[in-house]
């Protein structure tokens, strides 16, 4: 993959002032007044495992997690805040997201008078240096010097999959349990007019602790930590004399847990001033924006149409081509974009278009799954998968060469080596967005993009439902929100068919605002996942078992025990597939037997190259899990 982007954001316009901290307004004194007061309340609990009510709570999660729900549709959100839902006014909470690069905020465009509560806090701290010395230059100079750095210890490491287009590799070391990165703090932000003056009360959130989550978080999602990466390894695993580095560390907040904890836009707010407990002699500065009748509203929705009509029975035959079309909408409805087109490439990446369309940005800022931004990503992408009875986990790798010359609509998966049949588009198309990304002219990034597009039903697909799914993210007026469309077509039968999925139980923790119909790709369609996460040349972590294994295996937040697999697995059978990839995707290590006849780790995510970690390695072991609960 290219290298990120590793100067200052187009937006850096030098350091941010000290904002004024008048009275008021919340200063760092009194902001650390909060954090010793907090620090007092619960000390006792911390130490004695916590109130009767605290433990009452935990109580009831523990007994959650055993509880059982609807494998194919998890647990809708129950919150009032859905995207989609319709037209908005000014007096609809609407998520606001916002990020700081070296101490200076992005500005901000938003609705003159809006209500908003604080949803995503992106923050990064950043140093190129010549010297491979960790993340030590980030810890003595800079934005987050001042922070606690005691404990830092290297967590992960890992290749990127694909060669630098010099020869040289990537590699990335990953590292967290600074006493910042697992302590609870709190951030504070108010409203400032053009001379800095406070407009009202602080919002007041909590970050919650690293190693536990509590009822107090306002964030569902909370990742502190940092990276060194290293450009110019001689190989995916040695880096004798690299001279290329950069350092960083990144704050990652999402997903409000407390979207009722709202403002309003104040008519002579020109920022928002942002004072963090960790490190509260650097307060931040968001300027603001505020347009007073904006064209588009907030929300968004994805319509997909099959415009080639189907049999008079409702069905299609094996062996037809079906156009689709997409519109993209706001929440009330109005298109993002003109009828028979899409943005190009320039005008929604990096920076989305002026109604918030956006595609796959990874070149600008790249992207690792659970240790950098995915949600920052922002890939456009459509499936075509079946028929339902059949989907499963796909195992074949999709070269990246694929991505670079190969077709607009791309086979994922065949019956012959998968069980099933699934096919990708990207929009725009992969050989336009990554054939473009890697050409140094860019030339392809001047395609035109049109609205439609063909799946052709293979000859022998077998009868069934297929789904076409597709997901994308629209960033608008300080709203960054995904959204994700299922449609079932019927192949062959009128007859619906539904995928046996052996794992699910989500909604037992992901519930109300932390609901998957609310995160990550807005989807609580599990049946519909795997077209889209398989193995990918330049990210072979993408399959949903790995990245689900990875996710909650290095998140301590996750509140069952990572070796009882019947938390998530519904059936003893569905954790006998042993492979590099579903083991070491959780394991940080194996036995010197197993490396001796499977080869070292040398990938954090599958532990090896492709053939090496996805083909079943035995039949005769490891058919259970000690402690699975199956």
């Amino acid at each position: 993959m290219p290298k990120a982007d590793r100067g200052a954001p187009s937006f850096s316009t030098g350091r941010a002032s000290a904002p004024d901290l008048r009275a008021g307004s919340l200063s760092a004194a009194g902001l650390l007044g909060i954090v010793g007061l907090l620090a007092a309340c619960s000390s006792d609990g911390a130490s004695t495992g916590g109130s009767a009510a605290s433990q009452k709570d935990t109580a009831t999660q523990a007994d959650s997690l055993t509880q059982t729900v609807d494998p194919l549709h998890e647990n809708p959100s129950s919150s009032s805040f859905d995207p989609s839902a319709g037209p908005t006014t000014t007096d609809t909470p609407i998520g606001l997201a916002f990020e700081i690069e070296n101490g200076v905020g992005k500005p901000v465009d938003v609705r003159a008078g809006q209500t908003f509560f604080i949803n995503q806090i992106d923050i990064r701290a950043f140093q190129d240096t010549t010297v491979d010395e960790g993340i030590s230059a980030i810890t003595r100079t800079g934005d987050f010097a001042r922070l606690q750095w005691k404990g830092l210890q290297q967590e992960d490491q890992s290749p990127l999959d694909s060669q630098n287009a010099d020869g040289t590799y990537t590699q990335r070391r990953f590292f967290r349990d600074a006493t910042w990165m697992e302590s609870e703090s709190l951030f504070a932000v108010e409203q400032v007019d053009s001379r800095g003056i406070p407009l009202g009360l602080p919002l007041v959130m909590s970050t919650g602790k690293g190693d536990k989550r509590g009822p107090s978080d306002s964030f569902w999602v909370r990742r502190f930590r940092g990276i060194q990466w290293i450009y110019d390894c001689a190989t995916t695993t040695t880096c004798p004399g690299a001279t290329s580095f950069q350092e960083e560390a990144l704050v990652e907040l999402r997903n409000s847990m407390h979207p009722d904890q709202t403002f309003r836009i104040h008519p002579q707010a020109a920022a928002l001033k942002v004072v963090w407990s960790a490190n509260p002699e650097k307060p931040y500065t968001i300027p603001l924006t505020q347009v007073p009748q904006p064209e588009w509203d907030y929300g968004f929705k994805i319509d997909v149409d099959a415009l080639t009509p189907p049999q008079r029975n409702g069905t299609y035959a094996p062996g037809t081509d079906i156009e689709f079309q997409i519109t993209l909408r706001d929440g009330a409805g109005k298109r993002l974009h003109d009828a028979g087109s899409l943005p190009k490439y320039p005008e929604a990446a990096p920076d989305a278009s002026p109604s918030g369309i956006t595609y796959y940005r990874a070149f600008y800022d790249a992207t690792t799954t659970y240790y950098r931004r995915k949600h920052r990503e922002r890939n456009f992408i459509s499936t075509f998968e079946g028929p339902a009875q059949l989907i499963q986990q796909s195992r074949s790798l999709i070269p990246t060469e694929n991505f670079l010359v190969g077709p607009d609509v791309q086979t994922i998966a065949t019956p012959p080596t998968d069980g099933y049949y699934a096919f990708m588009r990207i929009f725009p198309t992969a050989t336009t967005t990554f054939g473009g990304g890697f050409d140094p002219t860019h030339a392809a990034w001047a395609n035109d993009v049109p609205d439609t597009w063909t799946y052709h039903v293979p000859d022998d697909a077998p009868a069934g439902t297929y789904l076409v799914t597709t997901k994308a993210r629209r960033v608008y007026l300080g709203q960054d929100i995904p959204y994700t469309s299922v449609i079932n077509v019927q192949v062959g039968t009128p007859m619906p068919t539904t995928t046996p999925v052996p794992t699910g139980n989500c909604g037992n923790c992901h519930q109300e605002d932390s609901s998957l119909s609310i995160v990550n790709h807005a989807n609580a369609r599990l049946d519909s996942c795997t077209g889209c996460h398989v193995p990918l040349g330049f990210e072979l972590e993408g399959p949903i078992y790995v990245r689900t294994h990875f996710l909650h295996s290095r998140s301590r937040r996750f509140e069952a025990p990572l070796a009882e697999c019947k938390t998530c697995h519904f059936e003893a059978s569905s954790i006998q597939r042993t492979s590099k990839s579903a083991c070491l995707s959780c394991h940080k290590s194996y036995p010197d037997s197993h490396v001796k006849k499977f080869g070292p780790i040398d990938n954090m995510y599958v532990g090896g190259d492709f053939d090496s970690s996805f083909q079943q390695c035995t039949s005769e072991c490891h058919t259970t899990h000690p402690d699975s609960g199956l």
